[in-house]
């Protein structure tokens, strides 16, 4: 970005160049950007000194009637015919560039794939065997170092680089697939095998189909098959080059604070991890394993075929992805009408671990509004809030705790298409999280996920007493810890949002979830529709003190589900649920609801031939975007239209910030 290219602004005085620090500590200072696009040859880094001082605000706006973007691609022109025959066409990059999305005419294309039927293949701790000689062609391959296994399982997405192919052998990259072999749902033990894929991916020759590209940085070209009717001549492609678009933190004790970004487009980064030796060994939700652990077993695949206790030694190492935009060690900060669009990771981070933050801060954030965005066409899901590691849900200071977040009045659309086990939104660890009249639609995964750490981070006796590897803490060993007293996952509100189209891909988790112990939490007159043979509320392993009260469910395979950990009885793993009056229209629950628990379910409606009463279609018209919200729209992304014959919305409250506007 030029100087030219923004104008700085504060209400009494001009603020000479280069940066407005100089007078936010005695007015608010605004930033305005003009219509056009803004490429960023680095991330835009946000310290403590340039946020507002002193109470005042440093707000980055759009000027009136504009749309500024700030972009981490490069256009890509002077499209040639590559391969006649199979429609192929090739473009320079400059040499060096990698990544693993491209976006032509707005749109993610797809990488270049091929599927592997898993019947076909033999599983090693080095990598695959091919059982049919029909495959040896894959060894004449070039570049076998650049293509990877993609593995969608129950609930995980997992990519593992190859290191070289002989004969029917492919030998993966380590620690890659050392990481996706063992655990929960790997690559070669997923749950429901029936329901899962494995492709082969990233090499010219799987470059079949349209709308698939290959990109090959050594030689500086970029190939693409464009569908029927597409002119390469007059075809937008964007091929990204940062990882990292907005980075903004300042340190626990002097955190940024008072920044807003308003009407403002982020737009083009891809996240390069996947594709180094580390691979992504999903574990959910974007978290996932790195290095070698120390207690890694031997005969890994027939000792850790669903966990172990050697498994359990890693969960408090677990990295997150780093999102397009980030924030940590961040106060009174505000995202409002703004755009997400075309971004190769989860599009917001907000208070994410030190590992997912380019500035090496993580956690800290407090008094963060996300209101009245667009999130669309992501590779990754939409926003991803909270940490997972032992400063997340038990800090060891005070001030790290993730506290005061709400999403408001946000269209969230086609999300997660490479990260495909990304929720669209999740908040893991975070005090005091308020996620209300959010539109959600296009994603293969959960809409809105809550807590995490499967109870073992909040007194959940299975993980006391049961599974491996936790008592040995105790025993002088160097096994994982049990917390005994509760995480930072409390007092969560999620109401008055609007599910559809969402779970098309994965039989697992809910359209609306939660992970472990979070009392004071209430999912509350969320309408959820359109998701098929799924569950739409889950009350996952651990959950404690939690109110689902006045929802309405159409449609679903499963209306509510909560996991008891029915192996572990009669320990009670999950405790002190209630769902209250609730409005459905099919019958089917999961899981054990008993007063043995206190999980109950009471003042129930089951609905049948379509007879709403006026108090659930009164949920239905309030869920999704508030009308005073206005219009949150981008393009041809709308909220679905209501059905006719709902009453207007009545103005349902909605949380009080607390910063002053």
């Amino acid at each position: 970005m030029t100087p030219a290219m923004a104008q700085w602004r504060i209400p009494s005085e001009p603020c000479p160049a280069p940066r407005p620090p100089c007078a936010s500590s005695t007015g608010d200072v605004a930033v305005i950007l003009a219509e056009g696009t803004y490429p960023l040859t680095a991330p835009l880094v946000f310290a403590q000194a340039d946020g507002g001082q002193k109470g005042f605000t440093v707000t980055w706006q759009a000027a009136p009637q504009a749309r500024p973007v700030l972009s981490g691609g490069v256009p890509v022109t002077g499209w040639r015919v590559h391969d006649a025959k199979k429609h192929i066409y090739v473009a320079d990059v400059p040499k060096g560039t990698d990544s693993r999305q491209l976006w032509v005419n707005d749109a993610l294309a797809e990488r270049a794939q091929i599927e592997l039927p898993r019947e076909a293949v033999t599983f090693t701790e080095a990598g695959m065997v091919m059982k049919d000689k029909s495959w040896s062609w894959l060894a004449g391959l070039p570049d076998q170092h650049r293509i990877e296994i993609e593995s969608q399982g129950f609930f995980t997405s997992r990519f593992s680089p190859v290191e070289a192919i002989s004969g029917n052998t492919l030998t993966m990259q380590q620690p890659a697939w050392a990481n996706n072999i063992w655990g929960y749902d790997s690559i070669p033990y997923p749950f429901h095998p029936e329901w899962s894929h494995l492709y082969l991916q990233n090499s010219l020759a799987f470059l079949t189909k349209p709308n698939q590209w290959y990109l090959d940085p050594a030689a500086g070209k970029l190939y693409y098959k464009p569908a029927d009717g597409v002119d390469m001549k007059q075809a937008k492609v964007i091929l990204p080059r940062l990882e990292v678009l907005v980075s903004a933190a300042g340190t626990p004790e002097a955190p940024v604070t008072d920044l807003k970004f308003s009407g403002l487009q982020f737009s083009y980064s891809s996240w390069m991890g996947p594709s180094s030796p580390e691979g992504f060994a999903s574990q959910q939700s974007g978290s996932f394993l790195t290095g070698r652990a120390a207690a890694y077993p031997k005969n890994v695949l027939e000792v850790c075929k669903t966990g172990c206790p050697e498994f359990e030694t890693v969960r408090d190492k677990w990295h997150q992805t780093p999102a397009a935009v980030q924030f940590a060690a961040a106060q009174h900060i505000v995202l409002d009408g703004n755009i997400f669009a075309h971004l190769g990771q989860y599009a917001l981070g907000i208070g994410n671990d030190a590992n997912a933050n380019l500035t090496g801060q993580g956690l800290a954030t407090a008094d963060i509004v996300v209101s009245r965005n667009v999130f669309t066409d992501l590779a990754g899901g939409a926003i991803s809030s909270g940490g997972v590691l032992p400063d997340a849900h038990h800090p060891s200071a005070g001030n790290l705790t993730n506290r005061q977040l709400v999403v408001e009045n946000n269209l969230i659309q086609n999300v997660s298409q490479d990260y495909k086990d990304n929720s669209a939104i999740l908040s893991t660890y975070v005090w005091n999280t308020v996620i209300i009249h959010n539109d959600i639609s296009g994603a293969p995964y959960d809409a809105i996920d809550v807590g995490y750490g499967w109870g073992y981070a909040g007194g959940n006796p299975n993980y006391r007493t049961r599974q491996r590897g936790y008592d040995a803490v105790a025993q002088g060993g160097g096994g994982q810890p049990v917390y005994e007293t509760p995480t930072t996952h409390k007092d969560v509100f999620v109401g008055f949002n609007r599910v559809y189209k969402v779970k098309q891909l994965f039989n697992d988790g809910g359209a609306i979830y939660n992970l472990g112990a979070c009392p004071d939490c209430v999912f509350a007159e969320n309408h959820v529709f359109d998701i098929g043979d799924r569950i739409a509320l889950y009350f996952d392993e651990g959950s404690r003190g939690i109110l689902a009260r006045n929802n309405v469910v159409e449609d679903a395979g499963v209306w509510l589900n909560i996991n008891t950990a029915r192996s572990a009885l009669p320990l009670r793993t999950s405790v002190n649920n209630t769902a209250r009056g609730n409005w459905h229209n099919t019958s089917k629950t999961g899981g054990i609801w008993s007063a043995y628990q206190e999980d109950l379910i009471v003042d129930d409606h089951l609905i049948s031939n379509g007879q709403w009463p006026d108090e659930a279609k009164q949920v239905m018209a309030n869920a999704g975007i508030m009308p005073e919200a206005g219009p949150v729209e981008f393009g041809a992304v709308k909220p679905l239209a209501r059905p006719a014959g709902l009453p207007k919305p009545n103005g349902a409250p909605v949380a009080e910030k607390t910063r002053k506007e």
